[in-house]
């Protein structure tokens, strides 16, 4: 109605009715009037009937039927107000204005009571706005002591008592006689328990409302809650930005959904918060809705009250310290961190979004939103696709491809003009592009040649706004071609049918395209927008993509062999665990397209480095962007290779995973309980499913692996975060080396007080541990020893520290061998490392790290140079890693007996290939059943470690009784076998074990005791 009333500057006023009288309005415009049809509706919201119209003396005299409301004193000035407001574009008159007169308050109180029952609605308040308003006008006891409250909490200086007023809209809410009633007043009230702060008294009042939430305070629930929103309410924008935690970063985008975006940003945060887990902030998302003009100037305009409102309630840091915006009322800790990055709609506004937030002096200036001009164009670098070619990589080199030297076929989703999709088909001249699709045209070249096919993509990526239609016929195989998919049909050549498998003369184009999804290649390569595969089971409304619903295909369709998701959302989950479980190679999008927001994130933290160096003055502005643009390469360096250590995370993880369905459940479990996720949510398998695996004999796929990958990094970090391990000096490097050496040179007296020093370390740490070790270690250890993660983290960092790991493992992960032995060596480091970082909680927990690294370093080092190096060959190479995982206890006994590492090992080696415990260690940590249960395999772990703790006992005691120095291990060993004859029985109980071919818990707890009782009696001499 706003534009109903402002036509020029109108003067409105209105009489106070008499008990007899009716109530009287007089309105006069300077110019022409406004339809009068206009002006009755307006009335009618205001709750006023008009009964008769008169000109008089150049305006216009309303009468109005008798109010069903009493008009009291100050409601002719309130209506004059709110008119006055509407016509100078203050105010929006619709339902909620008849407020103004049933419960007697100001067009301002009107403002303020829309916005919280527009975001309850958002939130998932099911009423319709008429029965709102409605319920509202019943309750207008209600209505003005929740405005009370609402000062009470949020007004500078109110001195109102919150508690008492609270009391108030409680005692309201009993007088209630519907549960629609119930629920609205209820939510209203938590929805002020919920707000924490609020830009609704800062001077001068912001037209675009900001309210910062805690949204697990509300009444209404939703599947996905948030850790804390601000919601957004003004003339020209309305939206919600969503946190995962306190610090926290994803896209701002603009949603077409006006109804429902708070639902679709909820969608988007939970693959945010996965994707995040292999950076510093957790993740976030905003949507907004623009309310007015949809024009380019009018989406800019929405966009930039948004991002003023967000500020709003955003704390600065001025000096170093924490300062919170002026005029408001707090009610949550310090919390400056606010970055955005571009999304959907967005795409060209970050340096818009920076010149806002430094034209408010906010502290992060043009690190705000990344990818601006100063900063890292994601796609000059190719960085999102660089990072989803890791996963093609590693999918293709384990089916025994390489995709730097053997051709292989691909079928793909994108034109080369996009980001995604035009950089990955650039990463291999290799590739045979058999076909591929956008939303305007369909490609196909059933044979093509790798080298000419190739040139011509590069010469369409470096064409302006090029598309399929621009690709060379001539450079087109025979049958081949590109058509049009407003078509009405699309004839085959023999060629394209042999190729995609299909026997039709002719296909529409969206059956075309199904066909093509579904066609025998060895990489489906997604770098567009939309969801284009499903589980079979689920409906298309899933998916929550209507426009590609018509070439949408089930997962049990697909026959290519791997999937590399450089675009968001390409399928569902239950269709990626679908595809997964016949055999098909994929991650989730999560994984593969992670490497652009990683990007994103190391720019925001160099420009905080680099932006604290320039305040200190030494350094300009113009050599901060020098510097920030000759650390690219380092940058992408490091994110690419962030991304193929989640790759193969996955792939070991993967590898084993029919052995670890009782490690897996046991994690889901406690996923459930501290991460608080869900399995429907999250697509991970049911008790009964997973039952049904065992008994199948498989075990989780690629896709669910992600998921508890992603969720265990969070955990992780944030349990690290929230102690105090991260003060250990043996984490110190762990900020500097994040940064690139440039970087570390220039802001190398900055780095340690950077203002997400703490966070780096959190992420760098977890991140390490789960890509090494995998989902469950921590979890594992936990349980065995009732260590803390913190505890686990210390002792894992003094074990990498010590055994060189990073060397041992780049050293398995480059050398030349079959994919299969590289899993199996890369496995058995994994093993290497458990096994080490439960002795170092076992047996020295208080030790301090640096004394720990500087007593047994130099004893692993010895060791190491003593056995065969790993040479990528399958038995030499598992036997030393097998003997090294024992590297801390072997330290302990040459330290006690006197005797070179070497020869303790030996000695070790020796008594177990005597006795028969090589083979026992070796076989249970081989050979768990795959039916094992969590607590067998509990079981089966700890004996093992009672059994090898006896085994070096042992070893200890005969080389304090020995005598003779120089004597070789076999001969002491066989010297003391023939003096000892109680070893007969446990050589004879392994052998029986042997024999019988399956060691059970109940079994190995009884060698393990024999072996005890034996140790305890054994004659030395």
């Amino acid at each position: 109605m706003t534009q109903t009333l402002n036509q020029a500057a109108p003067t409105f006023s209105f009489t106070s009715p008499t008990r007899d009288e009716a109530p009287v309005a007089f309105l006069s415009w300077p110019d022409s009037a406004p339809l009068l049809a206009d002006l009755v509706a307006t009335f009618a919201d205001l709750g006023l009937r008009v009964a008769s119209h008169e000109s008089v003396g150049g305006g216009h005299r309303f009468t109005f039927c008798p109010p069903d409301f009493a008009w009291k004193e100050g409601t002719a000035a309130m209506l004059s107000a709110a008119l006055i407001a509407a016509a100078n574009d203050e105010f929006e008159i619709d339902l909620y204005a008849r407020l103004i007169c049933t419960a007697h308050i100001d067009w301002q109180s009107v403002a303020l009571v829309r916005a919280a029952c527009r975001y309850l609605r958002q939130a998932g308040l099911k009423l319709a706005e008429k029965n709102t308003v409605e319920i509202l006008v019943r309750h207008p006891d209600f209505v003005r002591s929740w405005i009370g409250l609402f000062h009470a909490r949020f007004e500078p200086e109110s001195g109102r008592d919150a508690r008492v007023l609270s009391e108030i809209v409680t005692a309201s809410i009993a007088t209630t006689s519907t549960l629609d009633e119930d629920r609205l007043l209820r939510a209203l009230h938590s929805f002020l328990d919920a707000t924490l702060r609020t830009n609704w008294f800062q001077v001068p009042q912001p037209q675009t409302l900001a309210f910062k939430v805690d949204p697990s305070l509300l009444t209404v629930k939703t599947a996905v809650t948030p850790f804390r929103e601000v919601f957004v309410h003004g003339p020209r924008v309305e939206g919600s930005h969503v946190r995962g935690g306190l610090i926290a970063r994803g896209g701002l985008r603009w949603s077409d959904r006006k109804d429902d975006f708070r639902t679709e940003v909820l969608g988007l945060l939970k693959t945010q918060v996965v994707k995040n887990s292999l950076i510093v902030p957790n993740g976030a998302k905003g949507a907004f809705v623009v309310r007015g003009e949809t024009t380019p100037p009018g989406v800019r305009a929405a966009y930039s009250d948004f991002i003023g409102a967000l500020l709003d309630v955003t704390d600065n840091i001025i000096d170093q310290k924490v300062v919170p915006p002026a005029n408001t009322r707090t009610y949550d800790g310090p919390d400056p961190y606010l970055v955005v990055a571009a999304d959907k709609g967005t795409a060209t506004f970050s340096d818009l979004a920076n010149s806002i937030a430094t034209s408010r002096g906010f502290w992060l200036g043009d690190a705000f939103a990344s990818g601006g001009s100063v900063g890292y164009d994601h796609k000059a670098m190719g960085i999102t696709a660089r990072g989803a070619w890791c996963s093609v990589r590693r999918h293709l080199a384990e089916l025994g491809l390489d995709v730097d030297t053997d051709p292989f076929t691909v079928a793909g989703i994108g034109d080369m003009s996009g980001d995604v999709f035009g950089n990955g088909m650039l990463l291999s001249r290799q590739i045979r592009l058999i076909g591929a699709f956008d939303h305007r045209h369909i490609f196909l070249d059933p044979n093509p040649d790798p080298e000419a096919s190739f040139e011509e993509r590069q010469r369409l990526a470096t064409l302006p706004r090029s598309s399929w239609d621009d690709y060379r016929r001539s450079a087109i195989s025979d049958g081949g071609g590109v058509w049009s998919r407003s078509a009405k049909t699309i004839r085959l050549t023999p060629e394209v049918r042999s190729r995609l498998g299909v026997t039709a003369q002719q296909l529409s184009p969206d059956e075309l395209i199904k066909a093509l999804l579904t066609a025998h290649v060895d990489v489906l390569w997604n770098g567009g927008i939309g969801t284009y595969v499903k589980a079979s089971a689920e409906g298309h409304s899933v998916a929550a993509d209507p426009v590609n619903d018509s070439v949408r295909v089930d997962a049990d369709e697909l026959a290519c062999r791997a999937v590399g998701e450089g675009g968001n959302l390409g399928f569902t989950q239950r269709g990626r665990v679908e595809y997964a479980l016949r055999g098909g190679r994929i991650n989730a999008d999560f994984i593969d397209n992670a490497a652009g927001v990683a990007t994103s994130d190391r720019e925001v933290n160099i420009k905080i480095a680099l932006d604290a160096v320039v305040a200190a003055g030494s350094m300009t502005t113009v050599e901060r962007n020098s510097l920030l643009a000759a650390a690219a390469d380092d940058v992408a360096a490091a994110v690419l290779a962030d991304s193929d250590r989640q790759t193969l995370a996955l792939s070991l993880a993967e590898a084993h995973s029919r052995f670890l369905v009782s490690r897996h459940e046991r994690l889901i479990e406690n996923l459930e309980v501290s991460a608080g996720i869900t399995r429907d949510g999250e697509g991970l398998p049911s008790d009964a499913e997973l039952r049904a695996r065992h008994v199948a004999g498989t075990g989780l796929v690629r896709p669910e692996i992600a998921v508890l990958l992603a969720q265990s990094k969070n955990l992780v970090r944030q349990e690290l975060a929230d102690s105090s391990a991260l003060d250990n000096p043996i984490f110190t490097h762990t900020v500097t080396d994040y940064f690139p050496p440039l970087i570390r040179k220039a802001a190398a007296g900055y780095l340690h007080t950077h203002q997400l020093a703490r966070e780096i370390k959190s992420v760098v740490v977890a991140g390490e541990i789960i890509n090494r070790v995998g989902p469950g270690l921590v979890r594992r250890l936990e349980e065995q020893f009732g260590a803390t993660t913190p505890q686990i983290a210390v002792a894992y960092w003094v074990v990498r520290d010590v055994y060189s790991i990073d060397s041992v493992w780049q050293s398995l992960d480059t050398l030349d061998m079959a994919p299969h032995t590289r899993m199996t060596l890369l496995t058995s480091v994994q093993e290497l490392i458990e096994t080490a970082t439960a002795w170092l909680l076992q047996h020295a927990p208080n030790m301090p790290a640096r004394d720990l690294i500087t007593q047994y370093k130099p004893h692993i080092e010895a060791l190491k140079a003593e056995l065969p190096q790993l040479r990528g060959l399958l038995d030499p190479d598992l036997a030393t890693l097998r003997l090294l995982a024992h590297g801390f206890a072997l330290s302990d006994t040459a330290r006690a007996t006197g005797r070179p590492i070497g020869a303790v090992a030996q000695t070790y080696t020796e008594v177990g290939r005597a006795v028969g415990l090589d083979w026992l260690a070796q076989d249970v940590a081989q050979n768990t059943p795959a039916e094992a249960d969590h607590w067998d395999a509990l079981a089966n772990t700890i004996l093992v470690a009672e059994l090898n703790h006896q085994w070096h006992q042992l070893v200890r005691r005969l080389l304090l009784t020995s005598s003779d120095l120089e004597a070789p291990a076999h001969d002491l060993v066989t010297r003391w076998i023939a003096q000892t004859p109680q070893t007969g029985r446990v050589s004879t109980l392994i052998g029986e074990l042997k024999a019988s071919g399956h060691v059970t818990p109940a079994r190995l707890c009884v060698v393990t005791a024999a072996f005890k009782a034996f140790g305890a009696c054994a004659a030395f001499h």
